[in-house]
Formats: C-alpha cells, sequence, structure tokens
C-alpha cells in the first residue's frame, strides 16, 4: 500500500488571455460587502461524459449544470486532455464560464483522468491528496479553497475505490486532511459505498454527524446512494436532493447530488 502523499497547497491558476472564462472578477466590486450565502453545490459523477445511450457528450453535462444553478461542482471522472482524448473540463469552464482545477488521478501523455472543481467563485488555492491503494486503480481527492465574497469555504473533491478495505484506507486518509476550523468544510464525491452502514461511511458520519444521502446511481432507477456530501459545521446544510431531470438521467450513469448551504 502506498502511503498517502498531500502536496503542498498550490495557487490557482490565475487568469490569462487564453482561459477568458476565469475573467470574472474586477478590482471594483466591493467583495467583502457581498453575503454569498446561502450557497448551492453539488456534486456529479460524468462517467467520462458518456450517457447511458453510449454516446459522449460533454455539451449534455454542460447543459445538466446549467439546469441545476450550482455555485460550486464537484466533479468525478472527468477527462482531462492527452493526446487520445479531449478536455472535457476546459469545456466546461467554457461552457459555464466558471473557475475551474483539477485533480488528476491517472496521468499518461495520452490520457488525463480525475477530479475536478468548478467555482463561481474564485479557487484561490487547491492540493491533490493521493488515495491510491496497493494495485488497485489510483484514487484521490481535489481539495481546494474557495473565496465567496470574502467568505472562505473548503471543498474536497473525491471518488472512493471499490473495496470496502480499500475505502477504508481512503477515509482514514482524508479525514486526516481535515485539519482546520477555519472555513467551513465540504466533502463531496462518489464514495461507492453500496451499505448504509458501512464502516467508512459510520467514520464519516462520526466526524461530519449524519446528512440526508438520497439514491444517485443508477441514473435510470436509482437503488443506490453512492454520491454524498457532508458539510462541517453539520447545521449549515439545509437541504440534501437529487437532480432528476430527463437530460440528468440520460447524461451520466449518475445523477448528480445537489445541496444548500448557509454561512
Amino acid at each position: 500500500m502506498r502511503t498517502a502523499t498531500l502536496s503542498h497547497r498550490q495557487p490557482a491558476p490565475t487568469a490569462t488571455a487564453e482561459t477568458p472564462s476565469e475573467l470574472v472578477l474586477t478590482a471594483d466590486v466591493p467583495l467583502r460587502q457581498l453575503d454569498p450565502w446561502p450557497l448551492t453545490v453539488a456534486t456529479y459523477n460524468i462517467h467520462g461524459a458518456i450517457g447511458i445511450d453510449g454516446v459522449f457528450a460533454p455539451q449534455r453535462i454542460a447543459r445538466v449544470l446549467g439546469e441545476i444553478g450550482a455555485d460550486v461542482v464537484a466533479l468525478q471522472e472527468v477527462p482531462l486532455g492527452g493526446s487520445a482524448q479531449p478536455d472535457v473540463l476546459a469545456q466546461l469552464r467554457e461552457e459555464t464560464g466558471f473557475f475551474a482545477v483539477e485533480g488528476p488521478t491517472m496521468e499518461s501523455p495520452q490520457r488525463r483522468y480525475g477530479n475536478a472543481v468548478l467555482s463561481r467563485y474564485p479557487i484561490l488555492a487547491k492540493q491533490s491528496i493521493d488515495l491510491s491503494f496497493g494495485s488497485r486503480e489510483p484514487r484521490g481527492a481535489l481539495d481546494a479553497d474557495i473565496d465567496c465574497h470574502g467568505h472562505m469555504l473548503r471543498v474536497i473533491a473525491t471518488h472512493l475505490g471499490l473495496k470496502p478495505a480499500e475505502r477504508r484506507a481512503q477515509i482514514k486518509r482524508l479525514l486526516q486532511a481535515f485539519d482546520t476550523d477555519q472555513a467551513p468544510v465540504i466533502l463531496m464525491g462518489d464514495v461507492n459505498e453500496w451499505f448504509m452502514w458501512g464502516r467508512a461511511l459510520r467514520w464519516l458520519v462520526s466526524h461530519f454527524e449524519a446528512a440526508p444521502a438520497p439514491r444517485t446511481f443508477p441514473s435510470r432507477w436509482p437503488l443506490f446512494a453512492l454520491d454524498r456530501i457532508w458539510i462541517s459545521p453539520r447545521h449549515r446544510l439545509l437541504q440534501v436532493n437529487v437532480h432528476r431531470t430527463p437530460l440528468a438521467r440520460l447524461a451520466s450513469d449518475h445523477l448528480p447530488l445537489v445541496a444548500h448551504i448557509d454561512g
């Protein structure tokens, strides 16, 4: 089993002429006088932008995000470019006009793939948390600091493994990373836990307190609550629901999970 490695926290990419979608701030906006609450956040496993009809269609994912209207979105199974595939995150950033950061879990010249965060608000810094376990498929979490009009928000987007022992080890590593009470912490992602009272879920509930967990998978007839949103402190979580439109049922094999939080 490889030891978890936490990279140094890195500033998020700054806006350039090549990334016009990131040019959303101006010095004339009195950010600290604006109240971002309540916020809408969502987690969405986009299945590589391949719908249940087998069609690769990033534009459908973008339309689902438009339907949701979330301020911050954690994404899993995101193609991040390479010689053999397009950069879906770049397409979603262009479609939404949001800030975007990536957390690759698999990287080669041909294919980069992993987690991502899209945010209406500036992403000030990010770090990647290695959650790889033995010879299993590489896994990770993307930890992003977001400035919501001067109110800091910490978002962790993750996608856990398929084996119970794998998930237990990954949850232990994640909990070690929650080392601050300076800002609300939101953990979002596909936890791949099929059983309501699996040990990994019990550990997360003991840390974050229980949160609603409606079923999100498979998207056509949801049977399992694989996708989860937790927030600390718990009282900030107002409501959790599944986005169940016809387009969402088609665009991926997971439905998006949406939460409303307050400051």
